[in-house]
């Protein structure tokens, strides 16, 4: 079916009003490394983690607030509930258009043939889609994975958050600096702001942009977002009934009320009257959404890591943690933040025999409060210990690991 201007103008009127809107104050870490040059660019993410407004912040930049090159496309508006997209790109294109945004990509109908059908059949347009982070759990196809740049979009780090409070405006800073100049960093940074109480408050509400336009609903707001995961985004995605979701949410619930533990997957699945490979099955869906994180055992042979038992499951931040599972066990709290800020910066995190975690197969770590000790771990080389409730801290026991930005501190 041929589209003409009438049928696309509310498309179209859309996206300049979404595009005016956007405010270009605050930016992602993630802006300045993608390459907007290239032709196909996937940005991926869990919900709510701020994809959408990114998208339009580059939009606004580079094309301005009107454009006849470039539109914003939201393939979940219920305008496409009736309608293709594949005639809108047809009309952009023989109209002049060389640049179109698709948001939630995931809500197309065969979204991996529509992204490779736009790349084959319009060579001149230049495509930027997002989607969930569960795009992962459709096996992408060779030729589209070959040719796309894929970026990950996560949550706020904790230095993201300072600046957007107007707190404090920090380089980032390596881990690697971290645990050489720890006590420097800390130093200057206490001298500047008091971070305790923004720390705390960041752990309860400000991995997710959105707080700042709920503030006292933040809970149950995120409480909506992981819903609408459950519910609408896992079935555009994957063949799923509506018994199994629901199991899913139960699943998800009985691992948020032990987290961390070592799960006993048997009984599990018992609960949930499920067997085995569903519940495998389902365990990979939350894991894919991230909204649970698991920590497997180190093994000795690099090449069979991955293949460890999962030691851990946590819940996949702390603001998941407040929202889901009020008044959370603070060692879980700090566990969870720091295998999602270390993940979130690259390192991998494992589990190991003595001490909490090892980090990128070198160090090791162990997580506690302020008085916490090198007792458990005294006679391990390169190895730390992260305190919380202190401000600053001394020889190899770290506090600001708070400050790691997976792209900062």
């Amino acid at each position: 079916m041929k589209m003409t201007t009438e049928d696309v103008e509310p498309l179209l009127e859309a996206s300049e009003r979404l595009v005016a809107e956007t405010d270009l104050g605050f930016r992602r870490y993630l802006c300045e490394k993608i390459d907007w040059k290239d032709r196909l660019i996937c940005i991926k993410g869990p919900k709510g983690t701020g994809k959408t407004t990114l998208i339009l912040q580059h939009f606004k930049e580079a094309f301005g607030a009107r454009s006849d090159k470039a539109v914003y496309l939201a393939l979940d508006h219920l305008w496409f509930a009736s309608h293709e997209v594949l005639p809108v790109i047809d009309w952009l294109y023989a109209n002049g258009y060389t640049h179109v945004f698709l948001d939630e990509v995931h809500h197309a109908e065969k979204w991996q043939s529509l992204v490779k059908t736009i790349c084959d059949f319009y060579p001149k347009l230049n495509v930027v889609y997002s989607g969930s982070s569960i795009l992962q759990l459709t096996k992408l196809k060779a030729d589209l994975s070959r040719r796309q740049a894929v970026y990950d979009l996560k949550g706020l780090s904790f230095r993201e958050f300072l600046e957007l409070e107007g707190a404090l405006d920090h380089v980032p800073v390596s881990l690697d600096e971290i645990v050489k100049s720890h006590r420097r960093i800390a130093g200057a940074i206490a001298d500047r702001i008091k971070v305790l109480p923004l720390f705390r408050r960041y752990l309860r509400e400000g991995y997710y942009p959105l707080y700042r336009s709920v503030s006292s609903q933040f809970a149950d707001r995120l409480s909506e977002v992981v819903s609408n995961v459950l519910e609408t985004d896992i079935p555009a995605v994957v063949d799923v009934t509506p018994a199994t979701i629901r199991k899913v949410k139960k699943m998800l619930m009985i691992l948020a009320g032990s987290c961390p533990q070592t799960p006993n997957m048997t009984d599990l699945y018992r609960e949930l009257e499920t067997d085995r490979n569903a519940g495998v099955k389902m365990f990979g869906m939350l894991e894919a959404a991230e909204l649970i994180a698991t920590v497997r055992s180190s093994l000795s042979e690099p090449k069979l890591k991955r293949l460890g038992t999962v030691e851990k499951v946590f819940l996949g931040d702390p603001n998941l943690m407040s929202a889901l599972v009020p008044n959370s066990e603070v060692g879980a709290v700090r566990e969870t933040y720091f295998v999602n800020q270390l993940r979130a910066a690259g390192h991998e995190v494992v589990a190991p025999q003595q001490g909490d975690f090892v980090v990128d197969g070198k160090r090791l770590f162990e997580i506690g409060g302020k008085g916490k000790t090198f007792k458990q771990i005294a006679d391990i080389s390169d190895s730390y210990v992260v305190n919380d409730d202190v401000e600053t801290g001394a020889g190899n026991k770290c506090t600001h690991i708070k400050h790691v930005d997976s792209r900062l501190f």
